[in-house]
């Protein structure tokens, strides 16, 4: 299978349709972001990065940014999973969350508030969108993203060009 600048667009396009996606939640529908949602969204930023990274790259040196968006996929998946368990277990996060107070301090969140500013609570009961929680949908997203990814940290490069 070629590696193709097309998928790691496709990528970097899909996060970046997510991310406005959430913007849309917390400003029209009015959802606050918790602690957990603000450490996805910077996941779902950084295979954004590194899929275009691997869009400008020569295609010998796309494989590393596949790689790198393929561990920032599974840290995002991984958030996504903690934030399901805390979300079936509201006993399990507090009404203080000190993971807020830090990353409300990073320099993102000074740059760019609505973005990156945590002011919900992870187990807050928020309706589902098309019939699934939102860190469900994060988990599947960043799942996807993370296999087409890995597809192309495996693809086998053509030896006629670097370039395509």
């Amino acid at each position: 299978m070629k590696s193709s600048k097309a998928v790691f667009l496709l990528v970097a396009l899909v996060c970046i349709a997510l991310l406005g996606f959430a913007m849309y939640l917390q400003i029209v529908e009015e959802m606050q972001p918790c602690p957990l949602c603000v450490i996805q969204r910077y996941m779902f930023v950084l295979v954004a990065a590194f899929a275009l990274l691997g869009y400008f790259m020569p295609l010998p040196a796309r494989r590393g940014g596949a790689a790198l968006g393929v561990l920032a996929a599974l840290g995002g998946a991984g958030t996504a999973i903690w934030h399901l368990y805390v979300k079936a277990h509201p006993g399990v996060s507090c009404t203080t969350d000190p993971l807020e107070t830090a990353l409300n301090q990073l320099p993102t969140a000074k740059l760019w508030p609505q973005m990156f500013t945590a002011d919900g609570f992870c187990s807050a009961p928020w309706p589902p969108v098309f019939g699934l929680q939102i860190p469900t949908w994060s988990l599947i997203w960043f799942s996807l993203l993370a296999l087409v990814l890995l597809v192309q940290v495996f693809a086998r490069a053509p030896r006629s060009t670097i370039w395509k």
